[in-house]
């Protein structure tokens, strides 16, 4: 699988033939086979070959019938079958939304009653819209419009293409009404939020005693985007990556300082530091003494017949 920060972000210009508003399927182009992310919408229908979206941390079924839902910069990947068959939708926030001022990594924290747009795209990692065949027939009525209005692309294509548009999504709103204003109001998207705070912190924990770590390894592990963890942890921590790590990595050597005998250079080495000189400075700037000095403050405190390295 290919690293998130390797993984592509994609442009309109590289995937779409119009730089607003483009609609195509499996036919046009081949399939994005390996994760990746777009800086636009995307909505990706099956029209059959039964298989799973990655989104985010989930994991979603996407059988025959089935709609995915796709905020800018989510990462994301649909194997799709070498006989499946799946149509697309690729649309600028300008288009979608012009009124909407706002970084497209903030699209989750949009009230819904500013951009009800928004909500199929928002709860995309708990809900499958899969629909019925005579709600499916609704819906591929308005994808053949929207094919043959982007294929003419008259003056009023464009309006023409965004009501079409949001018949769609108001469409399936509709026929999700329910869920999605249950999801709204237990707030889901902040639980999506946590949960992959959660997958990261984690990470964390396991990999603290490796110097390797950085932003690109936990973004993986999280099957996010580094970009978007970063925002994520500024948003939820008001930490870097970076910060967070020492944070937690000094932590665990006060601890262990603590709580036994083991000599510095060994904590050291054990909380993910190569440089003993290093973590001796990033202690006495956190704790207000050098490791050594704080063991043996401790221990004289607490027992004065006990002393330490």
């Amino acid at each position: 699988m290919t690293e998130p920060d390797r993984a592509p972000t994609l442009g309109m210009h590289e995937r779409s033939d119009h730089a607003d508003f483009y609609i195509r399927d499996q036919r046009a182009r081949p399939a994005t086979t390996t994760p990746h992310r777009h800086d636009y919408f995307q909505i990706q229908v099956n029209l059959g070959g039964d298989t799973v979206q990655h989104i985010g941390g989930a994991v979603r079924p996407f059988p025959r019938h089935t709609l995915a839902f796709i905020l800018p910069h989510r990462l994301h990947v649909i194997p799709h079958p070498a006989d499946g068959k799946f149509l697309l939708i690729n649309f600028t926030q300008e288009f979608l939304l012009p009124h909407l001022q706002c970084d497209p990594l903030d699209l989750e924290d949009v009230a819904l009653a500013d951009a009800p747009e928004l909500a199929p795209f928002r709860f995309q990692e708990h809900l499958d819209f899969t629909l019925g065949d005579d709600d499916f027939a609704v819906v591929q009525a308005l994808l053949e419009r929207m094919r043959h209005t982007d294929r003419s692309r008259t003056l009023g294509a464009g309006l023409q293409l965004k009501g079409l548009l949001l018949q769609l999504i108001g469409a399936v709103c509709d026929l999700h009404n329910e869920a999605l204003t249950a999801l709204a109001a237990q707030k889901a998207e902040r639980r999506g939020r946590r949960d992959a705070l959660d997958r990261v912190l984690r990470y964390i924990r396991d990999n603290i005693a490796s110097p390797a770590m950085t932003v690109r390894s936990a973004a993986e592990a999280a099957f996010l985007s580094p970009n978007y963890l970063t925002h994520l942890l500024r948003k939820e921590t008001g930490h870097s990556f970076t910060d967070l790590v020492l944070e937690r990595r000094l932590r665990l050597a006060r601890t262990q300082l603590l709580g036994g005998n083991r000599p510095v250079a060994q904590i050291a080495w054990s909380c993910g530091f190569t440089d003993e000189a290093y973590f001796s400075r990033r202690f006495r700037l956190a704790f207000g003494m050098a490791p050594g000095q704080f063991r043996k403050q401790h221990r004289s405190t607490t027992n004065p017949n006990t002393s330490g390295n």
